[in-house]
C-alpha cells in the first residue's frame, strides 16, 4: 500500500511517526509533504522520515486562502506522481482536496474542534474522520471516536522512555537543580484567529520570578527578545519529551504542550482563551489547571514550585489515567492497513475500540473479523 501523509504542525510528526516506522516495516510505503513550520523539518530529518516541502504558508485570511490554493496545486502534482493508495493527516485540507481529486480515501484524525476554518474545508472531501471522544463535534457517518488523546500518539506507555534530563543539559553546562519550561505560541494558527495569550510584560514577570525557585527554559514559536535568549530551550527540539517529562512545572500557552507534559507525569498550568472538547476532559481530569487569563496564574505556579511531593503525587495520577486510554498509534495501524473494512467495522461494533486499551479485559468483538 502507497500512503500520502500530509503534516502541517511539529506536533503531526510525533503523531504519525510511529505509524510510519511500523507500516514501512509491514512493507508499506508512505510518502510525506510537510509544511515549514517551525522545527518540523528538524523532528522529520532526525527521525530520518523522507519529506517535500510544501512551503511557509500565508498569515492572514486572505493569505491562507491563497496558500490553500498553492498547496492544494502541490499536493496533487506530488500524488498525480506518487499514486497513493490513501491519504492520511491531522485534518489537512490540502489532503482532503488531493484525495477528492485523484478519487482515493482521506482519514483524518483531528482534536481541535475550535478550528471551523479548516475543518469547513476538509470535511466535505473527508470519508473518516477519527477524533478523541470528547470531540465536541459529530460529523455522523464520517466519524469514530476513542477514549484517548493524539498526543499518546508518541507517549503511550511502552513507546517513550525520556532521557535523563540532568545528562542532557549537562551536555550544554546548564547548572543541575529542579527547572521549570515555558512555553509561548504565535497566535497566527488558523484555530488561534481572535485569540491572544500572555503580553510582553507577564512574561518576563514569570521568567523573573520562576528563576529565584529554578532554572527557566523557554519554548517559542516567536523570536524572543535578547535579554530572554540566554533562557531559549538548549537542545535538539526532538528532545523536548525528554525535559517535559524532567521539568518540575510547565507553563504553557499551547494545548498540545500541556496535554504532552501532563501524560508524561508533569504538572502544567495553562493559559488560554481557547476552547475545545480535550482541554475541557483534561481539566476535569485535573491533569491541566487552566487559566483563561495571567491573573492568579504566577501565584499558583509558586505554590507548585514550592511543594516538593507535588510532582511525585501528579506522576502517579496521570500514570493511572494514562493507562486506561487507548493506544493510538495501534489504532492508527489497524485502521489504515484494514481500509475501509476496519472502519466499517469500527461504526457497526464501537466495543472494537476497547481492544487498543491494554488496560482493558473486553476483548470482543476481535479485531481479526474484519
Amino acid at each position: 500500500m502507497k500512503i500520502f501523509i500530509d503534516i502541517g504542525h511539529p506536533a503531526h510528526v510525533h503523531y504519525f511517526r510511529h505509524f510510519s516506522r511500523m507500516m514501512k516495516r509491514k512493507g508499506h510505503d508512505i510518502f510525506i509533504t510537510a509544511r515549514d513550520k517551525e522545527v518540523t523539518f528538524q523532528l522529520l530529518d532526525y527521525y530520518h522520515l523522507p519529506y517535500e516541502n510544501r512551503g511557509k504558508g500565508k498569515k492572514g485570511f486572505w493569505g491562507k486562502l491563497i496558500y490553500l490554493f498553492q498547496a492544494d496545486v502541490f499536493l496533487v502534482r506530488k500524488a498525480l506522481r506518487v499514486k497513493p493508495d490513501l491519504f492520511l493527516s491531522f485534518g489537512s485540507p490540502y489532503a482532503a482536496h488531493a484525495a477528492w481529486f485523484l478519487r482515493k480515501p482521506h482519514i483524518a484524525f483531528d482534536d481541535t474542534d475550535h478550528n471551523p476554518f479548516e475543518q469547513f474545508l476538509y470535511v466535505p472531501f473527508t470519508e473518516a474522520i477519527i477524533t478523541p471522544w470528547v470531540y465536541k463535534k459529530d460529523y455522523g457517518k464520517q466519524h469514530v471516536r476513542f477514549k484517548g488523546f493524539m498526543e499518546l500518539c508518541s507517549l503511550y506507555p511502552g513507546r517513550f522512555h525520556p532521557a535523563p534530563a540532568s545528562d542532557l543539559l549537562a551536555e550544554r553546562k546548564i547548572q543541575p537543580g529542579p527547572y521549570v519550561i515555558l512555553r509561548f505560541v504565535s497566535w497566527d494558527a488558523s484555530h488561534d484567529m481572535g485569540l491572544s495569550g500572555l503580553s510582553l510584560k507577564e512574561k518576563y514577570e514569570l521568567v523573573k520570578t520562576l528563576s529565584l525557585y529554578a532554572n527557566v527554559l523557554i519554548s517559542s514559536e516567536t523570536i524572543l527578545p535578547d535579554d530572554l535568549k540566554p533562557h531559549a530551550f538548549p537542545l535538539h527540539p526532538a528532545r523536548m519529551h525528554d525535559l517535559l517529562a524532567g521539568a518540575e512545572l510547565v507553563v504553557s500557552e499551547s494545548l498540545t504542550m500541556s496535554a504532552e507534559a501532563a501524560f508524561l507525569g508533569t504538572p502544567v498550568i495553562c493559559i488560554s482563551p481557547a476552547k475545545a472538547g480535550t482541554l475541557d476532559e483534561e481539566v476535569r481530569l485535573e491533569l491541566i489547571e487552566l487559566y483563561r487569563t495571567s491573573e492568579g496564574m504566577l501565584e499558583r505556579a509558586l505554590e507548585v514550585i514550592r511543594d516538593k511531593g507535588h510532582k511525585t503525587r501528579f506522576r502517579k495520577k496521570s500514570q493511572d489515567i494514562v493507562h486506561n486510554l487507548c493506544d493510538v498509534t495501534a489504532l492508527m495501524v489497524w485502521l489504515v492497513e484494514h481500509y475501509p473494512a476496519s472502519f466499517h467495522k469500527l461504526k457497526q461494533h464501537p466495543a472494537l475500540l476497547m481492544n487498543f486499551i491494554p488496560a482493558s479485559k473486553k476483548s470482543e468483538p476481535q479485531l481479526t473479523n474484519v
